[in-house]
């Protein structure tokens, strides 16, 4: 759901969350569910654009709630909530990444993380289905899933973030670290590599039942 329509449909989801950042750091620490609930899909996501593996995207997505959780006093609000949370979910996931890559062939127990015991954020739940109307069919979506995952990597983040996340230009180059032109250029060839996959794919699959048109009409052109 983007901004707009949740403006349009509830209390402006800045104000929102900084009244429920305001309780939490007073003490009400239970309220940070509630904080979080509407970005549970898009924290999954991030990490799961960079890992490409379920498991270890939710591993990363619920370390990086709790790492928000820990740090919530430092947000300043210079982005929006959302940008930060899913930062953090970035970061993390690259973390992990680079960990896995250097020590591949090892196994490495590492203690669990929380603040102080008194407090854990519940799991995350419902972020396996994509929130996108583009992804309804099943065929669609595996076809969709396949090559977003064949993407490089720095590409991938950027059209889950913008094209199903639908996140603006400035909360994504925010979330990503890098600047407005880049998150622009980025997607177009990320668009690109999209439409040279699944083309072929979908232009066959047309002539059995309108899947290419389907495509088109679902994705409004975000795609191409």
């Amino acid at each position: 759901m983007t901004e707009e329509t949740q403006s349009a449909t509830g209390p402006d989801p800045v104000s929102r969350d900084a009244e429920l950042i305001a309780r939490v750091l007073a003490g009400e620490r239970e309220l940070f569910h509630e904080l979080i609930r509407p970005y549970e899909k898009s924290v999954y996501l991030a990490a799961f654009s960079i890992l490409q593996n379920q498991q270890d995207a939710e591993d990363a997505a619920q370390e990086a709630v709790l790492k928000a959780l820990k740090n919530l006093g430092d947000f300043r609000a210079e982005s929006k909530f959302s940008t930060w949370l899913i930062s953090i979910a970035i970061n993390e996931a690259r973390a992990r990444l680079r960990h896995a890559r250097v020590l591949r062939f090892e196994s490495v127990d590492e203690p669990a993380k929380d603040d102080d015991g008194s407090f854990v954020p519940a799991l995350i739940r419902d972020w396996r289905e994509v929130p996108s109307q583009a992804l309804e069919r099943k065929e669609l979506r595996e076809l969709l899933q396949s090559a977003i995952g064949g993407l490089p990597e720095m590409y991938r983040e950027v059209l889950l973030l913008r094209d199903v996340e639908e996140m603006n230009i400035a909360d994504t180059a925010a979330a990503l670290g890098v600047s407005e032109g880049v998150v622009k250029t980025r997607l177009l060839r990320a668009r690109l590599m999209m439409q040279k996959i699944l083309a072929p794919q979908l232009a066959s699959k047309s002539s059995r039942g309108g899947l290419f048109g389907l495509f088109r009409s679902k994705a409004g052109g975000s795609w191409f």
